[in-house]
């Protein structure tokens, strides 16, 4: 498979939907949500019964388990925010130091007697979501083998005399809270994992659709390759044919043939350079004599190569600096049709500004037609899109995207308050930078 299209497919798995281990990641991020609310949770009820409910608690090894809690989020945080991915065993590792915060945490407060026990199965549900089978069965082994732990080793609560008589009343007051707190943290996590699974689908289908769009270029890349080559050989013979009529004295005296030889030669020249690009484009020319240049020059060479009969082509060059690039064909094709649909939706006249900032370039072609219409704009990038009524219109605008995606950069389009069409192109600079050059 030819270059460009190898490259165009390459993008399609960078753009593809988040690995497995991108949405543990994510899940990771919400967990260390879930325990900061934990944290408050524990350390607001430990000193509600404390100072408020006047029920004796050995406060200072308590409050270890919500320290713990706090120093694996503290970290855990920036161990997350610094990797892309996150395997299972990390999500597990962060269950069970919740596992075991809560574990502690009823051990010193009645044990399987307190009410907030069921706390494990906040647990459970959240291995359940989160985690592959394994991990979630082992999880609930682990809950399980805590719960009968604290109903056979734990210390009770310290009652004081007037307490002892509504001890029904503080279960159900303790159970009535756990549920609250249940019930919150649950609809908290459902929500974000709801999102995440409706982001997840979002971007499944953008890629399903960039795959599509991606398949199809290969078959047009294919097609004009196979095009490109089947029309050399012809282009060449007639070459040939008319380089020898040139020569031939009988046809040399009729100024008329040699007016018509001429305009014709130039003709199958222009075919013949327009073979040559789609072999370009098509990857099959690209490297064997890379040219080096740099972004001014480039952007003239194409200025100064293109033919637009009476259409004003103005560079407006904002670089701070000049830096060195590789030619690109594609590229140059790319500005090419750019130039090309701006004639023929009636533009006199055409602005091509080229800036840079850091290591991005930018190339902003502006022009003083009518502007992209509305319907145009709303479906910037699909193939076929297009107001012309001719069969196959759209599929430059459609290439042009795809070509500055598989340089890694994008395209924007806008009609400007002031009048006229602006299309932009970023890209970054190390995908037209010479290898053996780092950008400054």
């Amino acid at each position: 498979m030819t270059t460009a299209l190898q490259r165009l497919l390459g993008l399609g798995l960078r753009g593809g939907v988040a690995s497995h281990g991108g949405a543990n990641r994510r899940n990771m991020l919400l967990l260390i949500q879930l325990r900061w609310l934990a944290v408050a949770g524990q350390m607001a009820t430990i000193l509600l019964v404390q100072y408020v409910m006047r029920i004796p608690l050995p406060v200072l090894w308590l409050l270890a388990a919500p320290a713990g809690l706090v120093l694996v989020n503290l970290i855990s945080a920036p161990l997350t925010a610094r990797r892309e991915e996150v395997e299972d065993q990390a999500l597990m590792i962060a269950l069970l130091a919740d596992v075991a915060a809560l574990t502690w945490l009823l051990f010193l407060t009645g044990g399987a007697a307190n009410p907030f026990v069921a706390l494990y199965l906040l647990q459970v549900v959240l291995g359940a979501v989160l985690l592959a089978p394994v991990y979630a069965w082992a999880l609930i082994a682990i809950t399980s083998l805590c719960f009968a732990g604290l109903g056979l080793h734990s210390q009770p609560l310290n009652l004081p005399p007037a307490r002892e008589d509504s001890l029904l009343s503080l279960y159900l007051q303790g159970s009535l809270i756990c549920f609250v707190l249940m019930a919150v943290l649950l609809v908290l996590f459902v929500t974000r994992i709801s999102q995440n699974l409706r982001e997840r689908d979002a971007s499944v289908a953008a890629m399903r659709q960039q795959n599509a769009e991606h398949d199809h270029i290969v078959r047009m890349g294919l097609l004009a390759s196979g095009a490109a080559h089947e029309l050399g050989t012809p282009l060449a013979s007639l070459s040939v044919i008319l380089s020898d009529w040139k020569r031939m004295p009988a046809l040399t005296q009729d100024a008329d043939l040699v007016q018509d030889m001429t305009v014709m030669r130039a003709e199958v020249e222009r075919c013949k350079a327009i073979v040559t690009g789609i072999l370009m484009s098509a990857g099959e020319a690209r490297g064997q004599a890379p040219e080096r240049t740099t972004l001014r020059a480039f952007v003239a060479d194409v200025v100064a190569s293109w033919n637009g009969d009476g259409v004003t082509v103005q560079i407006r060059d904002e670089l701070a600096q000049n830096p060195s690039i590789i030619a690109d064909p594609a590229l140059r094709q790319v500005l090419g049709v750019l130039f090309d649909n701006a004639v023929e939706a009636g533009a006199r006249r055409i602005a091509v500004t080229t800036t840079r900032t850091d290591d991005t370039l930018g190339i902003a072609v502006r022009d003083d037609g009518p502007g992209f219409p509305d319907v145009i704009l709303q479906a910037w990038g699909k193939p076929y899109n297009s107001t012309k009524p001719r069969a196959g219109a759209g599929l430059g605008l459609f290439l042009l995207m795809n070509v500055i995606r598989s340089l890694g950069g994008r395209v924007e389009a806008s009609n400007p308050p002031a009048g006229g069409a602006e299309v932009r192109l970023t890209l970054p600079l190390s995908a037209l930078a010479p290898k053996d050059e780092i950008a400054p």
